[in-house]
């Protein structure tokens, strides 16, 4: 028998199943985040004891970076095919059994398989994709602020996990932490399985402040060709490609830059690895209150504009950075922790709206390709920024190319046109495919 939607008054007498559906999806972020914050505090560690040059250990993480990104549009027409709750149950997984092998580990090229290839994918099956598919499914109203406090989990997540990595790596190696952070991820499994349904009618209700035409009916075609297809389709818009290349940006100066490199930067000026780590925690509590006011702001003020303003004051801060490094911790260093932090991934709720106003209801499908660019820029910075280190012997060139780009980022926000009525994406064929 199928249970009817509850109705509006029913609804307003408990609490909606959407925010049960919401806090499981944070809970599967921070589990996943746990060995996703590792990185930056195993560069050192893995270069002593194995020898590795930072380049080398970069490129296994780029690898990491840019499986994350290309793999989330692939999970949301999963998730479409078979559910939310499987994907992100059998992600957690592959994480923890990712993180956990990487103890026995020999050789760098083990390095790119399992911290590379296998968390990437696992990871890389949760994250943004997941969101934009939970908060396009369960919500209507509280959009902008829902998706702020979820994508605040994805960074908050992988930062404040960080002071923990570093002193379990300072007092007992660095193979402790990958086991912990493993644990992390494993632990939320048996949430994901008991709360988080597929979709509203699951739960016999509405998306939350919706109504019946704001159901999206499943799409049950191949996953594959699903998220080829919204790729061919919204390829041909300019929308797409203006938030490709801003997202690229963003991704190369927040993961690929300043999570990946900061601790080893930091420690290249005297400054021990659990401050430093403790910094990038730090970022983390501000950047959960960064993107949740972003995404407050979101359902209030033009997208555009507020991306125009993260990026150019991102870049400012970047630019700033350099002299900021020191063995002790100064004022100075602190002031731009705070900022870098609310500006961390304040940029996502912006983003997820003009993609939602543009594409519909294959929107989900089409963010996951925009985060794909956001992780492949993040896995370029993460290696040109390793090899800059290893070829001038300091960061800096790096932190001032981030700001320039992050200007780019600025112009191409405000260059976006606003569409106030979404445009479907059309259902035809992939280019070649018989109509």
């Amino acid at each position: 028998m199928t249970t009817a939607p509850a109705t509006a008054d029913t609804q307003r007498r408990r609490v909606h199943p959407a925010w049960w559906a919401a806090g499981a999806t944070f809970l599967a972020l921070l589990g996943a985040a746990g060995f996703r914050s590792t990185p930056g505090v195993l560069v050192e560690p893995l270069h002593a004891e194995f020898g590795w040059g930072i380049g080398s250990i970069s490129f296994a993480l780029a690898v990491n970076l840019a499986l994350f990104g290309v793999t989330a549009p692939f999970a949301a027409a999963l998730m479409e095919r078979f559910g939310v709750r499987r994907v992100v149950a059998t992600a957690l997984v592959m994480v923890a059994v990712g993180a956990g092998t990487t103890v026995f580990m020999t050789a760098v090229w083990q390095l790119v398989l399992l911290w590379g290839v296998v968390v990437g994918l696992g990871t890389g099956s949760m994250a943004m994709a997941l969101v934009a598919t939970v908060v396009n499914r369960w919500f209507v109203a509280r959009r902008g602020l829902v998706s702020g406090v979820l994508t605040a989990a994805t960074a908050t997540g992988q930062l404040v996990f960080l002071p923990l990595v570093a002193a379990v790596v300072e007092s007992g190696g660095w193979r402790p932490a990958a086991l912990i952070t493993a644990g992390a991820a494993l632990a939320v499994v048996p949430v994901v399985l008991l709360f988080l349904k597929d979709r509203p009618a699951d739960a016999g209700v509405l998306p939350y402040g919706g109504t019946e035409a704001d159901v999206v009916p499943p799409q049950r075609t191949g996953a594959a060709r699903l998220a080829l297809r919204a790729l061919a389709d919204a390829s041909r818009t300019g929308t797409f490609w203006l938030l490709v290349g801003g997202f690229f940006i963003c991704g190369a100066t927040t993961a690929g830059l300043v999570q990946s490199h900061f601790v080893p930067a930091a420690h290249d000026h005297g400054m021990p690895a659990t401050t430093a780590a403790s910094l990038l925690a730090l970022v983390g509590i501000f950047d959960l209150l960064g993107t949740i006011f972003s995404g407050w702001l979101t359902d209030r003020v033009d997208p555009r504009l507020l991306l125009g303003a993260y990026y150019a004051l991102r870049g400012l801060s970047l630019f700033l950075l350099p002299p900021l490094f020191g063995t002790d911790l100064n004022a100075s260093m602190l002031a731009f922790v705070v900022f870098y932090g609310l500006d961390w991934v304040a940029t996502v709720p912006p983003t997820m709206a003009l993609a939602r106003e543009a594409f519909g209801a294959r929107s989900a499908v089409v963010f996951g390709w925009i985060f794909a660019s956001h992780q492949i820029g993040a896995a370029f910075a993460a290696l040109v920024a390793g090899l800059v280190r290893d070829a001038l012997g300091s960061y800096d060139a790096a932190w001032y190319g981030g700001a320039v780009l992050c200007v780019v980022a600025a112009g191409l926000s405000l260059a976006i046109r606003r569409r106030r009525v979404p445009a479907p994406l059309p259902a035809g064929p992939l280019p070649g495919e018989p109509s």
